[in-house]
């Protein structure tokens, strides 16, 4: 092989490996990515969205950081409350990470230091709060624990965005004694709707029966009323028929005939009653002067005195 030729074969390898260490070292860094980049060791950069090149043996990645929120879901932790109740809590932490070269270089494990942080919080809150408090509070303890872990985590370039606590266990004796006690509260709030129930129909039946007695009152009122009315319209009416009959008769001007006609007709009529005397006036042509008198005898049963 001559010369030429190996100096051709070795700048070709040469070249060749350069363009392999070019190629290694070219990085793409997407949307959600961040790069922590050394370079001799030391803090150098951090790369965003893009294409960057790593510059070989010197500059090295040391951390790819994710920008999306995250959820760690933490196992129970045992806690004591207040009252000396021992009960398991587990916490689900949403964090996001704002400054990798914080989160980088802030703290060794990160994800351990956070939960370590929440048991501790956790037991801390907790060993203020009764149980009865703890079981009903946990918007109080959620909001305690973002705060605090919010605090502790702003110089590990970590924001907390949101505790929750996912269950409650107390221990089983004091579950059933809640349970037990629930279902007392249960049968005490049906008994006391149904004494409701049957008091508010009772009431509801004895409205009704004083409300049917005042209608039943105020239709007798009416109708009483109503028969006043009608009595009073009927005499009314017969006066006023016994008037026209006066005034028709005042207006037909009968003479004497007529008159002892009328005369005989009242005393038929008198004949036929229980009058136990009828005077007969001596002049028959007197006998219209003195139907009237011979009537009210008759009404009154007793015996005029004879003129």
């Amino acid at each position: 092989m001559e010369p030429g030729q190996v100096v051709l074969i070795v700048l070709v390898v040469v070249l060749g490996v350069l363009a392999l260490l070019v190629i290694s070292g070219v990085r793409i860094v997407t949307q959600t990515k961040k790069y922590v980049v050394e370079r001799l060791g030391a803090y150098h950069t951090t790369w965003g969205v893009g294409i960057h090149w790593l510059f070989p043996f010197v500059d090295r990645v040391v951390s790819v950081v994710s920008l999306k929120e995250q959820v760690k879901d933490f196992d129970p932790q045992a806690v004591i409350t207040k009252d000396n109740v021992t009960m398991q809590i587990d916490t689900i932490v949403f964090y996001q990470v704002t400054d990798p070269k914080l989160y980088a270089y802030g703290v060794e494990n990160p994800i351990l230091a956070i939960e370590a942080l929440s048991a501790t919080t956790l037991r801390n809150i907790l060993g203020d709060l009764e149980l009865d408090t703890s079981l009903t509070s946990r918007d109080i303890i959620n909001t305690k624990m973002r705060h605090i872990l919010d605090d502790a985590t702003d110089k590990w370039g970590i924001k907390v965005n949101r505790v929750e606590v996912k269950n409650i266990m107390p221990p089983k004796d004091i579950r059933d004694s809640m349970e037990k006690q629930m279902r007392a509260e249960r049968e005490r709030r049906q008994t006391i709707l149904i004494a409701e129930g049957e008091k508010r129909a009772k009431i509801l039946e004895a409205e009704g029966i004083n409300e049917s007695i005042i209608l039943k009152a105020q239709a007798d009122k009416q109708q009483v009323i109503l028969n006043a009315e009608a009595q009073a319209e009927s005499i009314r009416q017969l006066k006023e028929a016994e008037a026209l009959g006066i005034k028709l008769i005042k207006e037909a001007a009968p003479d004497a005939a007529v008159l002892q006609i009328k005369a005989y007709e009242a005393l038929a009529k008198l004949a036929e009653g229980q009058a136990t005397k009828i005077v007969v006036p001596s002049n028959l042509a007197d006998l219209a002067g003195t139907v009237t008198a011979l009537t009210e005898v008759v009404q009154s049963g007793k015996e005029p005195t004879k003129k």
